[in-house]
């Protein structure tokens, strides 16, 4: 990454959103991550794209090892393009010894999807049609409900399997209509 060079420019019609959010969040505390969180928001993959970052910094003055820097630490944004539903599954101490290696495992098998055994803790996968993306999380604060696992933004608890794949049909059948 280039300090104070856009290497890359967003399609115009994206610069002229990038502008309006920027001089919406203009002055107002955290305004940084404000501006990503908008701009992941209208993104049809829901990612940061490196050309969009690097914009954000040009037009913020901000400099771009730190729009990256806060763009990668917050697991709120994406730097890869994700799926039309997302699945997080908690890895938490709770959600773990109530099943959620299991769920996730299930998941994946469900969705075709295959994964280096590398150890990671931290899981984010997608799959070839972007329709959905499965990751970890460390912990959604919800144990007394474990295990835990978000759906579009929806928090489930004491999930079951066959009740997980029963809502990953659903979706995959409402797509299909």
């Amino acid at each position: 990454m280039t300090i104070g060079v856009v290497t890359a420019l967003p399609h115009p019609k994206d610069q002229d959103l990038i502008d309006r959010i920027i001089a919406d969040q203009a002055g107002r505390p955290g305004a940084l991550l404000g501006i990503l969180e908008k701009v992941q928001d209208h993104n049809p993959h829901k990612y940061l794209p490196m050309e969009m970052l690097e914009y954000v910094a040009v037009r913020t003055g901000i400099p771009q090892s730190q729009v990256y820097g806060v763009a990668t630490f917050y697991a709120l944004f994406n730097l890869d393009p994700q799926g039309a539903h997302t699945i997080a599954i908690c890895r938490g101490t709770a959600c773990h010894t109530r099943g959620s290696r299991a769920l996730l495992e299930r998941v994946k098998l469900q969705l075709g999807l295959q994964q280096a055994n590398d150890g990671a803790d931290k899981l984010t996968l997608t799959t070839p049609d972007r329709q959905f993306t499965i990751r970890t999380v460390a912990c959604f604060g919800q144990c007394a409900l474990a295990p835990v696992v978000e759906v579009d933004h929806a928090i489930r608890g004491h999930v079951k399997e066959q009740v997980l794949i029963r809502e990953i049909e659903a979706l995959r059948k409402e797509r299909a209509r």
